[in-house]
């Protein structure tokens, strides 16, 4: 019986992060079908491979903005069954939170983070199979924020 093996792209503009990230993904079971360094790559590969799984940094060339965001949004519109993995050293919460809110083959983890290969081949499993992840310290951030914005929440001193 053969288990049908979770095809990955992954898109950061560190070589070798990238190549690290996926070589750990080969020697994990998953398939790789393409990297790429930056957002304009990574759309060209889904729209080719249509993988079950992308990882995407956020910042990625020519500005280091929001380009890996964008790219994850086109690729959720595109193709609402790949599943997405924000992989990030920056905490970009707000502009995450349409993607994330759909709450479907969706995550959202810091590199720094990630202190375990079977949690993180755990996660990816995860959200390919339909679920999410987002980790902790960007929720507690998400609430901070939502507090700090929030014309009900209690009077500043209270």
């Amino acid at each position: 019986m053969s288990e049908k093996r979770i095809r990955i792209a992954l898109a950061d503009d560190d070589v070798l992060f990238r190549e690290g990230v996926a070589s750990l993904m080969s020697r994990s079971g998953f398939e790789v079908v393409g990297q790429a360094g930056d957002a304009a790559e990574i759309l060209a590969l889904v729209r080719l491979h249509r993988p079950d799984l992308v990882i995407l940094d956020i910042r990625m060339p020519p500005a280091h903005a929001n380009e890996g965001l964008d790219a994850a949004r086109v690729i959720r519109e595109e193709f609402p069954e790949t599943g997405i993995l924000l992989l990030s050293a920056h905490i970009e919460v707000e502009e995450a939170m349409e993607l994330l809110a759909t709450g479907h083959r969706v995550g959202y983890l810091l590199k720094s983070r990630v202190t375990g290969v079977d949690d993180f081949v755990e996660t990816l499993e995860r959200i390919a199979q339909g679920g999410s992840v987002v980790d902790p310290s960007l929720v507690r951030e998400l609430i901070r924020t939502h507090r700090r914005d929030d014309p009900a929440g209690p009077p500043h001193g209270a």
